[in-house]
């Protein structure tokens, strides 16, 4: 009999006063019972509408099903059919707006707890050895080049993989996992996991080779004409910083967010003296922006001994990208939210450093391009923050070295690559893209789903040659 508690099961989490001055992961997961509650919790609707809502189609009343009867490990192995990363989708992937979205429990009350159910069996099945690797598959003979180690390019490699292809990664950074790596947060998404999950997919033969920068090191012509791919898969991402042109801009202590959360979380500044990567944050920061970087940014900055991190954005709280549990988490954590403000200028000193910023208060009018309301700056609302660091956070592009290196592939003004929704494939034969470098920032499960796109498509696009 289903359990009709109109509520989700909470999951334990640090306490706020705690956690604000530490790296170690904010939620803490259900307990097997905890588990087992909320999976009763699931109607098993005959037209599983959550499915729908899934960017790789993870049979959730299934997995659902297992754990409902504690069967934790055949629970896994059901998600594992569709998802090659459980353990991350189930910490990061906006199950609220997707596959959560559709639940019909959330007609009358919560919806089912999808991803802290997925998050559960993912974490079961590493704590207890369990592996959803299959046996390394005979080659086929045909090699597939991945640009990229973020969630699209690991989905699109270990699909290819376990077809028999001869995969090889290529990343940028010295450690693979992008954006997995150097853009969440360790009290998010713990660098251990990222590391257990990729494992499993160098398992199947894909191999990874970091300190290779795609459009200098090697193009995708090399790829294909002298290094014998057959095809090639571009998730290389969107990590070019987006400033706003502001008046002191350029002043010390100024960061994009990209920069500052690669150095705090690749680079390990969040363990600094013991890693030697210092950053320098002041006693009052001011971070722009609305979206989960944002979020993200202002919480490292106030573990870093920040004592007044403030969230600067221009429109309304309704507004706000972000997902509502950080946002949440944020507000706990003692994250000040400037709403309705709007910067115009950095003030600096005479050696160059940040001593305030300037800001506009706004007021909404009408709707734009968007579909959100306008914000209208208040004439005469001029006044300065007090704050030592600012941190921009305002969006990213794709990198322009893939472009620039191959001029041929056809791409947006903005620099996306142009690639087919459904199959990833661009206007060269055999190269194909997903992710953030076709879209955009993003989320790490919509990424996921175009890598598993892809990989079907580049299955059927070699089955021909």
């Amino acid at each position: 009999m289903a359990n009709m508690q109109m509520e989700k099961t909470p999951m334990p989490e640090q306490d706020p006063k705690v956690r604000a001055h530490n790296f170690e992961e904010v939620s803490q997961g259900y307990t097997a019972e905890m588990a087992i509650n909320e999976a009763k919790r699931c109607l098993n609707c005959k037209h599983k509408p959550c499915v729908s809502g899934c960017p790789v189609n993870v049979p959730i009343p299934d997995f659902i099903a297992k754990m409902a009867e504690g069967d934790f490990a055949g629970a896994y192995e059901v998600i594992s059919t569709t998802n090659a990363l459980p353990g991350i989708s189930g910490r990061v992937c906006p199950q609220e707006n997707q596959c959560e979205a559709k639940c019909v429990r959330g007609v009358k009350g919560e919806p089912v707890s999808i991803g802290r159910l997925e998050r559960f069996a993912a974490d079961y099945a590493r704590e207890h050895g369990l592996s959803n690797a299959m046996d390394k598959p005979v080659s086929n003979g045909k090699k597939v080049a991945v640009i990229g180690s973020g969630p699209a390019s690991l989905t699109c490699a270990g699909d290819l993989a376990k077809r028999g292809y001869e995969v090889t990664i290529f990343e940028a950074l010295h450690t693979p996992g992008g954006v997995l790596v150097y853009g969440i947060p360790e009290f998010r998404l713990p660098k251990k996991l990222v590391r257990q999950e990729i494992s499993k997919i160098e398992a199947l033969g894909a191999t990874i080779d970091c300190n290779v920068v795609a459009g200098r090191s090697i193009d995708i012509k090399e790829l294909m004409e002298d290094m014998g791919y057959s095809a090639v898969f571009i998730g290389s991402g969107a990590g070019l910083p987006t400033f706003m042109k502001l008046p002191g801009e350029n002043l010390n202590e100024v960061y994009s967010a990209n920069e500052f959360l690669t150095r705090v979380n690749l680079m390990g500044a969040y363990k600094y003296p013991d890693v030697d990567t210092p950053i320098r944050i002041g006693n009052k920061v001011a971070v722009v922006g609305g979206g989960n970087v944002a979020m993200d940014a202002a919480r490292c900055a106030l573990r870093l001994g920040a004592e007044e991190v403030s969230i600067v954005y221009r429109r309304s709280e309704e507004e706000m990208p972000a997902r509502k549990e950080e946002v949440h988490h944020a507000k706990e954590e003692g994250i000040v939210f400037r709403f309705l403000t709007n910067p115009v200028a950095v003030k600096g000193d005479e050696e160059g450093n940040v001593t305030g910023l300037e800001v506009v208060d706004m007021e909404l009018g009408e709707p734009d391009a968007s579909g959100r309301r306008r914000p209208v700056a208040i004439k005469g609302s001029e006044h300065v923050l007090d704050v030592q660091t600012v941190i921009i956070a305002v969006g990213t592009s794709p990198n322009p070295l893939i472009h620039k290196s191959t001029p041929e592939l056809a791409t947006t003004q903005r620099g996306n690559i142009i690639a087919d929704e459904e199959t990833g494939a661009t206007n060269i034969p055999g190269v194909y893209a997903g992710g953030d470098a076709v879209t955009g920032a993003a989320t790490v499960i919509l990424a996921m789903g175009a890598g598993k796109k892809a990989a079907q498509a580049i299955d059927e696009y070699l089955q021909k040659q």
